[in-house]
């Protein structure tokens, strides 16, 4: 047991490194990096394409498109007409460093002012592995329910924003607003949080006009 956890731990270990250079990278580039993440299903690519039509040319945006198979959400990006490239993982649940480290050498970075990373759609695996991004930001949507951050407590705790997704079907699934913000509250206090609905608009311009004072602060 001892061998495996010191196996676990280096591999780790090594990730972190990597993560490091990434936001050297970065930053020397003057590029912010988000690190998105959600269950599949809960709307990512639709709210990255929805993030670039309401920037309106504010910012110049790229995507890192992880996935565990296909290019089809990296085909809807270029077709946005965003810089994008894809991961296939092959099986694995999440992203790490080291594919991250990869993909931004294929992207723009001096034509670019953000880098969104879609992360494969999973609430557990990618909580644990630092990619070098500025922030983690998670996407929630309604159908999922409202007892997530209740089971799912890791990638609450280290996630800097939170989307809710899918504001629109709230008359129609049994969600509780307050239960769900009670449960955010105790695990991640104070966190900033956007209702949103990707596919009506409503509440994006929030996220946005949050998403550019970041960039530029």
């Amino acid at each position: 047991m001892r061998e495996k956890i010191s196996i676990i731990e280096n591999i780790m270990s090594a990730n972190d490194r990597l993560a490091e250079e990434n936001r050297i990278l970065l930053d020397q580039a003057g590029v912010f990096a988000i690190n998105i993440m959600a269950s599949p299903g809960a709307g990512k690519t639709m709210f990255i394409l929805k993030t670039l039509e309401a920037l309106d040319g504010r910012l110049r945006m790229g995507v890192i498109e992880g996935d565990i198979a296909t290019s089809i959400d990296t085909e809807k990006a270029i077709a946005a007409g965003m810089p994008a490239v894809q991961i296939n993982t092959g099986g694995d649940c999440h992203l790490d460093a080291v594919m991250v480290s990869n993909a931004l050498k294929a992207l723009p970075l001096n034509e670019l002012d953000v880098v969104i990373i879609e992360n494969v759609g999973n609430l557990v695996c990618p909580a644990s592995f630092a990619l070098g991004t500025h922030i983690n930001v998670l996407i929630a949507s309604i159908p999922e329910g409202d007892d997530k951050p209740y089971k799912y407590p890791g990638i609450y705790r280290g996630i800097q924003a939170l989307v809710i997704n899918k504001i629109d079907l709230l008359p129609y699934v049994q969600f509780k607003m307050d239960y769900f913000s009670e449960g955010v509250n105790i695990l991640n206090p104070g966190l900033v949080t956007f209702p949103v609905s990707a596919m009506t608009g409503e509440g994006m311009h929030n996220w946005v006009n949050w998403l550019v004072n970041q960039v530029k602060g």
